[in-house]
């Protein structure tokens, strides 16, 4: 009987945190429009990207830089748009860290929400909003630069990068969401979440492969969570990933996302602890 209920209870929960993402989805395809502008705004530094690479290869063109050609060094940039596409969570922390300054972390506290379910449908609504309104102009764009690719990955490969992609998702997530909660014990931390995000940037490989950076270096990136949220995905697609070790780094990037998603709720709790709601 007890069994029964409990199975009852988590189904009610998941069918809320359903209709938060159907909600979130329909209001954030209301702005479908600003989604479209801000999708072509974000090709403006891609395109210098492009013509720093190019003004780098040649003339007369290199083969190429660390095992990336001219081609596989546009087809990976392009690749990393995506995997951000993904992984990215822009005003997350902050506005974690903002909810508990200001007291109004009470309303998820005063109604049967959990404030990270409700978060994670809340920014999954916002990623399918995103992706869905950016498919057309970023399709042109791949169709443009196909040749690029040298042909499309074999369909165990392709799921694998389906995989990493959605993991990123998930890491991306729950690493910003622990960045957040140390707005429990800290009243300021714009500039501490600044540093971060500028160091995520860099050692994710959102700017170029990790590969060109020293061997030690690249070890050493490749251990931690960052990759994942650019570079993995993209070498993945490239076929860069060795078929033996694909499956084990896809692994290690689950860890990571569970990881993350203990140490967010236990950081949540632990803060709830001396959490006073002022303000709001």
């Amino acid at each position: 009987m007890a069994t029964s209920e409990g199975v009852a209870l988590l189904g009610r929960s998941w069918k809320k945190y359903w209709k938060i993402l159907r909600v979130s989805l329909v209001e954030r395809l209301v702005y479908r429009a600003d989604f479209l502008i801000s999708t072509v705004l974000r090709f403006l530094p891609l395109v210098t990207s492009f013509l720093l690479w190019e003004a780098i290869y040649g003339p007369p063109p290199q083969k190429d830089i660390k095992g990336f050609s001219r081609d596989q060094m546009i087809a990976y940039l392009l690749l990393v748009q995506i995997s951000r596409m993904f992984s990215s969570m822009p005003g997350l922390a902050a506005g974690i860290a903002n909810d508990i300054r200001e007291g109004n972390l009470k309303k998820y506290l005063l109604q049967p929400i959990d404030m990270l379910a409700y978060l994670l449908a809340y920014r999954g609504a916002h990623k399918l909003a995103y992706i869905i309104t950016s498919a057309i102009p970023y399709g042109l764009l791949f169709v443009y630069f196909h040749d690029a690719f040298g042909g499309f990955p074999d369909p165990a490969t392709f799921v694998a990068y389906v995989l990493s992609l959605l993991l990123g998702f998930l890491v991306g997530f729950f690493f910003e969401a622990t960045i957040g909660m140390i707005g429990f014990w800290f009243l300021e931390v714009t500039s501490f979440l600044y540093i971060i995000n500028t160091i995520n940037f860099f050692v994710s490989g959102h700017m170029f492969p990790l590969d060109l950076l020293p061997s030690g270096l690249v070890t050493i990136l490749k251990i931690l969570p960052f990759q994942y949220l650019a570079y993995f995905p993209a070498m993945v697609f490239l076929n860069k990933v060795p078929a033996d070790e694909l499956w084990w780094w896809l692994a290690a990037e689950l860890a990571w996302a569970l990881f993350f998603m203990v140490m967010a709720r236990w950081l949540y709790r632990r803060g709830l602890r001396h959490y006073s709601a002022y303000g709001g």
